[in-house]
């Protein structure tokens, strides 16, 4: 790692030098010392750092510092891709702070804003494009944006952009670049599919992790993780229960379906708290006015799907609810990099149900990072937390003791027929009553003392089998195997095919993202030229049907029905392996 403790011995222009001292930039992140330098000399990179150590910084003043001064004409030399509109406007306009000295003309392109305002700036000209694939593509397909003069194009959080299905749109927009350019490859993680990427289009690449073995332990976001075992049944109590005791200035929680973020975030506002709910379903005004709720403080906990919530950055954010378990590790990674950022201190919870315990597990195995196994607070475990903090607050107060007169005339009629402990108690009561919420008395069974439950309702569920015919036993083992009745399956028409480009991995992905369901519960998907079928769960099927009719697959807004064809007979069918 490079021994470099200031800005000044990394080789930028002393216009971006002065700009950092004015923000009050004091010393370069492990992967800004790693980075800016192999950035300035124009070499492809590989980069790995965890969410919130810096990576802004680390290519946009690389970017910027090969501006030239004058002359720079109305094409842009520089490309960034980021996966959400969140994140784009929040990268331009981090470019646009530092590049101030140099009048920096950035401009951010996302779906969501009206396109013409986009190519207009276009025309006029602009140096650095910082945009969403999705639409970066779009305006490629109409030749409004001129990437002939891109010197530079990064991809920033890349994985997240596999995760939401642009592999085929970064292909497309890179292979429409110079050849002779220099790429620069951001992640989170680094799985294989990354890596692959980076064979295609990277010449070369240096290679930065700051991470694992390399990073120092004062580097690594301090997150203090913890998880609670609760029955699906009383996670929403348990949910009330953690945050009045935790008190997060602002809360995070993540939820897997777009219906589930907002019944959860009703339910919350139901028992008095105030959240917002935010998902793909809300167009852009609908996300900004929601956002500055937040940033506002008039909300205090945003409830969002994984999509959502892709390249937020709030500054007061405390904590991080998994409401349920994550389904990968990356997912995990990317959601509790939200809080921990630049130095600060953050709390993880995730609320696991039994049958969940496994995948959390696994997580924490593949992570390498502990995850405390916890019990949720209990209705005398809050009373005790307020009455603490009614103490701390009464000691503040007297501390500093008020000299309005107007108290102490209180306290002399008080006086008369009171005496002071009969004053203070009362006033002590008050003060609770005033700061502690209203504690339900709701019973949550505490399993914190069943970790391995799973393994002992196993032996039971066999040893209860016994008395059963082996033709049951046969059907539900089947049955928990594939994670459904195969009996109870219904299939769906989809109005597009091959000649879209529709294969069974972009069914599975639209399926699993709007609706929730695991790959294990899809069934059989069969693509003609035209359109296709996919088996789900009867009891998913209006629900998945009402998802994919709101969504696009492969660019194309679709048309989703029950299939009334009792069998399947296109040729040249192709089922899902």
């Amino acid at each position: 790692m490079s021994d470099v403790t200031d800005f000044r011995g990394l080789g930028l222009r002393d216009e971006l030098l002065a700009v950092l001292t004015d923000l009050g930039y004091e010393a370069p992140t492990p992967i800004q010392q790693e980075s800016i330098p192999q950035m300035l000399t124009g070499s492809d990179l590989l980069g790995q750092a965890a969410t919130g150590t810096g990576k802004t910084a680390a290519f946009a003043l690389p970017l910027l510092n090969r501006l030239p001064q004058q002359d720079r004409g109305k094409l842009p030399t520089a490309l960034v891709l980021v996966p959400t509109r969140e994140l784009c406007i929040q990268v331009s306009s981090a470019i646009h702070r530092y590049g101030r000295a140099f009048d920096a003309r950035t401009l951010p392109i996302y779906g969501g804003q009206p396109i013409g305002r986009q190519i207009s700036t276009l025309k006029r000209g602009t140096d650095i494009v910082i945009g969403t694939p999705g639409r970066v593509l779009d305006h490629l397909n109409r030749r409004t944006l001129d990437l002939s003069n891109v010197a530079t194009v990064v991809l920033d959080e890349a994985d997240e952009m596999l995760d939401m299905g642009f592999a085929e749109d970064l292909d497309s927009i890179l292979e429409q670049l110079p050849p002779q350019r220099q790429t620069v490859l951001f992640s989170a993680t680094m799985p294989d599919r990354i890596r692959r990427i980076a064979d295609r289009h990277l010449s070369d690449p240096i290679t930065i992790e700051i991470g694992g073995k390399q990073q120092l332990d004062a580097d690594r976001p301090k997150i203090t993780q913890r998880s609670y075992l609760v029955p699906r049944a009383h996670k929403v109590a348990a949910l009330g229960r953690l945050i009045d005791a935790e008190s997060p200035e602002a809360a995070l929680i993540f939820c897997r379906t777009r219906d589930e973020v907002d019944q959860l975030a009703e339910a919350l506002n139901g028992r008095g708290y105030r959240a917002a709910s935010l998902h793909g379903g809300m167009d852009q005004r609908q996300r900004s006015r929601i956002m500055a709720q937040l940033r506002n403080r008039n909300a205090e906990l945003l409830v969002a799907t994984d999509v959502a919530a892709r390249g937020l950055d709030i500054s007061h954010l405390s904590h991080v609810i998994n409401f349920d378990v994550p389904s990968s590790p990356e997912s995990y990674t990317h959601r509790i990099g939200r809080v921990g950022r630049g130095g600060k201190e953050g709390v993880a919870l995730t609320l696991a149900e039994p049958r969940e315990q496994r995948q959390l597990k696994f997580i924490q195995r593949i992570t390498k990072q502990k995850i405390e196994n916890s019990r949720v607070p209990s209705s005398a475990d809050l009373r005790a937390r307020w009455l603490d903090l009614t103490e701390e607050a009464v000691r503040d107060s007297a501390a500093s003791p008020s000299e309005d007169s107007v108290y102490k005339a209180v306290l002399d009629n008080l006086s008369v027929d009171l005496d002071s402990d009969q004053i203070a108690l009362a006033a002590i009561q008050i003060a609770h009553d005033a700061l502690s919420p209203e504690i339900k008395g709701e019973d949550i069974p505490d399993l914190s003392e069943q970790w391995d439950e799973p393994r002992r309702e196993g032996k039971g569920k066999q040893r209860h089998d016994r008395g059963k015919s082996r033709k049951d036993q046969s059907a539900n083992s089947k049955r928990n195997r594939k994670g459904k009745d195969p009996r109870k399956v219904q299939r769906l028409f989809v109005s597009a095919g091959r000649n879209t480009g529709l294969r069974p991995q972009d069914l599975v992905g639209a399926i699993a993202n709007e609706t929730g369901l695991s790959g294990a519960e899809i069934g059989a998907i069969r693509i003609s030229d035209r359109h296709a079928t996919v088996e789900v769960p009867s009891q998913d099927a209006q629900r998945v049907i009402a998802a994919l009719n709101k969504t696009r697959l492969k660019g194309n807004r679709v048309k989703v029905r029950v299939d009334r064809k009792p069998d399947y007979a296109h040729k040249g069918s192709r089922k899902r392996s």
